[in-house]
């Protein structure tokens, strides 16, 4: 069976196309259109250029889909219509315009469906794991392979640069006052339980454009998902360093990270450090692959 997930993020909105069978999968297809969404919300809601941005989104995957003759396809929303006062009308226009139901997914289910996706093809069995979005980021501990306990929290690499970032790159206060903020937002406000992980799995876009950094500095093989925690702090002093040579890495590699780089890179650090974690593992699996599992393929798993 051929199945299509879109996944409607406050950063970028994706589309992946997976052949199942038998409970398991593979990715046929994908592809991303970086919407930053988070970007279009003024006073709490989604103005009506985000909307207009995001249904143009979905009009350009209807066509991509249809030249595929893929058929069965849902649409789900995390932190980009979860977290604006307005989701309700921006929803029933996204329908009326692309024809898409979008689902509306909880804070709490994101970090389930991003835990399920992480450990389809990972074998740990216990540990915790961190989704850095654009506008919300998602912490999940777990022993014996069961999830025993998740936090979201609105903060991203998105809504950070938009509220304290003058420039592209961050300047030194700038970096200062967002450390700030992601202190606020997670040590004060998650209500979670902080304790020292050996590993720590990494989810999402700001996860693999570390990686992919790291790859590059380090000359680690393509196939590696697997940092050290001096690997990872050497990274991190390098970065927020931010002089031309990271804004150079950064416009090589991941161009369309220029601006959410540092600022998804400080939360990452504070969430590594919580955990005082020796190392880190980045996941090619996330919250689409988890809501595949859990929703499409396996119900009630």
């Amino acid at each position: 069976m051929k199945q299509a997930i879109i996944d409607i993020g406050s950063n970028s909105m994706r589309l992946t196309v997976y052949e199942s069978e038998n409970g398991d999968f593979k990715i046929l297809f994908k592809e991303k259109i970086m919407a930053g969404l988070a970007g279009y919300v003024e006073k709490g809601a989604l103005s009506k250029a985000g909307i207009t941005v995001a249904c143009n989104g979905l009009l350009e995957f209807r066509d991509v889909l249809k030249s595929l003759d893929i058929e069965n396809v849902v649409a789900f929303a995390t932190a980009s219509l979860r977290n604006i006062s307005n989701a309700k009308e921006a929803l029933n226009k996204i329908d009326a315009v692309s024809g898409y139901k979008v689902e509306l997914i909880s804070g709490d289910d994101e970090a389930h469906y991003s835990y399920a996706g992480a450990m389809h093809n990972l074998d740990i069995e216990s540990g915790a794991l961190m989704d850095i979005g654009g506008a919300s980021t998602e912490i999940v501990s777990f022993k014996d392979r069961e999830v025993t306990g998740t936090a979201s929290v609105e903060l991203g690499s998105l809504n950070l640069f938009k509220q304290y970032v003058a420039l592209i790159l961050p300047s030194r206060g700038e970096i200062k006052r967002i450390r700030r903020a992601t202190r606020d937002s997670i040590d004060k406000g998650s209500g979670f339980k902080f304790k020292k992980n050996a590993s720590l799995i990494c989810v999402g876009g700001t996860a693999r454009a570390v990686l992919s950094l790291a790859q590059d500095i380090f000359d680690l093989e393509g196939e590696e998902n697997r940092l050290s925690r001096k690997q990872f702090d050497t990274l991190c002093s390098f970065l927020l360093s931010a002089d031309k040579e990271v804004a150079d890495l950064i416009l090589r590699l991941k161009p369309d990270r220029i601006h959410t780089m540092i600022p998804g890179t400080l939360i990452m650090q504070h969430i590594v450090n919580l955990f005082d974690a020796e190392e880190i593992i980045v996941s090619k699996y996330g919250v689409r692959e988890g809501y595949l599992c859990r929703k499409i393929l396996i119900p009630d798993s």
